[in-house]
């Protein structure tokens, strides 16, 4: 190992041990990431829900899994599964627009304002 490699590589592990400056970067990130995360676990909890009862109602339709629960006729019960985990999964993306227009109105003033102050920052220097 080279003189080059050896101090990339020590620098790399101190980096790890030293404090980070917080900075308003970091905070507008942080604001972001507020706003946008509620949305988005929503949306992939209540999407892998939807496909989980649109597949149960697939497998009553294409399987003798219905028999086997005791279900006589499972053709009609899985048709009316499906199609509420198809409405569900349909939804899906309006509900998280919803969502988020409504977080990124609650928080637009302070991301504005932050990201006013980090832009006219970068234009004093």
């Amino acid at each position: 190992m080279n003189g080059n490699d050896r101090e990339y590589l020590v620098r790399k592990i101190r980096t790890q041990y030293t404090e980070k400056e917080y900075t308003k970067l970091d905070e507008l990130r942080a604001l972001d990431t507020k706003v946008k995360r509620p949305a988005n676990v929503f949306a992939y909890v209540f999407g892998s829900i939807s496909a989980i009862i649109m597949g149960s109602g697939m497998s009553l339709v294409m399987t003798d899994i219905g028999a086997q629960i005791g279900v006589a006729s499972s053709m009609p019960v899985g048709i009316v599964i499906g199609i509420v985990g198809l409405l569900m999964a349909v939804i899906n993306y309006p509900i998280y627009q919803k969502m988020l227009d409504g977080r990124r109105k609650k928080y637009a003033g302070k991301i504005m304002e932050l990201s006013e102050k980090i832009m006219n920052e970068g234009k004093e220097s």
